[in-house]
Formats: structure tokens, sequence, C-alpha cells
């Protein structure tokens, strides 16, 4: 007896060894990229535009900082960079966002988060206000964002991805990490949650990526201040991680026709294995 909902043709295909890899699967393809003009989004940017996806890069206010990324990002890969201004603490800008996006082609097929803040405060300087600003940015802004995305998102057959952006301390223990670890490891239970909730629904996926100790982005003025050479020298890890190492974990996520969801990518050469 034969699944209904098993291809005979693709069944034929596969005992003749005929698989067939997507390629140029994002082009033309809308993608939502908050914290795009950032040093790991910007390497994202660069994928997508190289592909001939069409990226709308978000960025909080330094309108000159983003008109520089997007004119360096075409003058070398091609494309158009989209930008739109907004701070994901405010619920006006989650509604801007969309509207960028899908005024574009009328849909949007995929939304990568890379809004942010260090946290920087030591634990014994640690305040409410200070714990609050942190889940506002880090957590709420995101996933609220992530919501109004796939209520666009579930509107067309095609579904959509969306990749959130976590890091290493939010899934390793990291000592004096807290104000910015806990809510970085909210999202991931908050993606388990959501891609259950979302499940079999227009091919909604959702997943994180949790970048490493990088030489771009929020890591950078830890790693350039040495603060994780013990790791490369005790050979935790072979190198620090590159934007390039984030981009295309990203974009493995944001494939149309993935197969993959509720899961976390944890991108750091290994080093929360062994912290």
């Amino acid at each position: 007896m034969t699944s209904r909902f098993v291809d005979p043709v693709d069944l034929q295909r596969f005992r003749d060894f005929d698989f067939r890899f997507a390629k140029d699967s994002l082009r033309g393809k809308v993608i939502l990229v908050p914290g795009g003009t950032g040093g790991l989004g910007a390497a994202l940017l660069a994928l997508l535009l190289s592909e001939g996806a069409i990226p709308v890069a978000g960025y909080r206010s330094n309108l000159q900082h983003a008109r520089n990324v997007k004119e360096k990002l075409e003058a070398r890969y091609g494309g158009t960079v989209h930008l739109v201004a907004g701070d994901l603490c405010a619920s006006e800008s989650h509604r801007r966002y969309i509207e960028a996006a899908t005024q574009l082609t009328g849909s949007l097929s995929g939304l990568a988060c890379f809004v942010g803040d260090a946290a920087r405060v030591s634990f014994e300087d640690l305040t409410a206000q200070a714990l609050l600003q942190s889940y506002a940015t880090n957590f709420v802004g995101p996933i609220l964002l992530a919501k109004a995305a796939a209520e666009q998102m579930m509107k067309t057959p095609a579904g959509g991805s969306i990749v959130l952006l976590s890091s290493m301390q939010g899934v390793g223990l990291f000592e004096r990490s807290l104000n910015y670890a806990a809510p970085k490891s909210s999202l991931v239970h908050a993606c388990r949650i959501l891609a259950k909730q979302w499940s079999g629904r227009a091919n909604l996926r959702i997943n994180v990526v949790a970048p490493g100790a990088t030489t771009a982005g929020m890591a950078q003025a830890s790693v350039g201040a040495g603060k994780y050479d013990g790791y490369v020298e005790n050979g935790a890890v072979s190198r620090f991680g590159r934007p390039e190492d984030v981009a295309r974990a990203v974009r493995f996520l944001l494939e149309p026709d993935s197969y993959v969801t509720g899961q976390v990518l944890t991108v750091d050469g290994g080093l929360s294995l062994k912290a």
C-alpha cells in the first residue's frame, strides 16, 4: 500500500539516483534582515546579493552608516540593498519593517534578525532596569517581529523561514554573562515553542543561529582585546569565527524548501562545549 502523501514520481527518481538540489533558490525573494548593517548582518547581505535575493536591511538610527554599508555592498556584489529604519523595541517599527519588505514583491520569504545589545553590565551592578532593557532588545523585539513576519508569511502557500540570532552564551554556560545570556537563551526556547505551534502551517519554519567568538559583531571588541585568546592558545578552538561562518549558517536555514525547524545551529567552533 502506498502512502497518499508520497509522490510515486519522486520515488522513481530516488531509485534512479536522480537527486535534485536547488540552485539560485533565493533569487528574486525578499529577505528582511534587521541589524543587517552590523558586522555579522552585512555578511549575510553580501551572500544574499550574490545569490540574486532582495535584502531589506533594518537599522536603528545611524543612517549615514547604513548608507555606507549599502553603497559598498552594492558596488562589490551588485543588486540593491533596501534600507528601513526602526528600533525593534518600538512596536510601530515592526509594522514599518514588514511593510517595507512586502511592498517590493508583495511577499516576504525570510527574516533573519541580527538585532541585539551586548548588555555589558557587571553582575555586581545588575539592576531590574538593566535586565528589563536587555530582555526588551535581545528577546521581546525580535520575538514580536518574528510574530509579525510569520503572520505575513502564512498568507501565502510558500510560507517562509525565520532565523533568530542567539549566542554561544545562550546555549553554553559562561560566568558573568547573565544579563546578556538569559534573554538569548530565551530566544532558543521561544523558537522551539513557535516551531511546534506553527508545525505544518504553510511551510513556516523558525530556527536559531548561535554565533561564538567572532571577529565581527558584538564579540569583536572582546576578541580584539584578547579576552578569548586563551581558548585558541589551549586548543579549545582552532581559530576565531568569521562573519562568513555565521552568514552561511543563516543562509542554510533560509532555504525555501528546507526541512529544518525548531533547531539551534551553534557556530562557535565547539567553544561552548569546552568552556
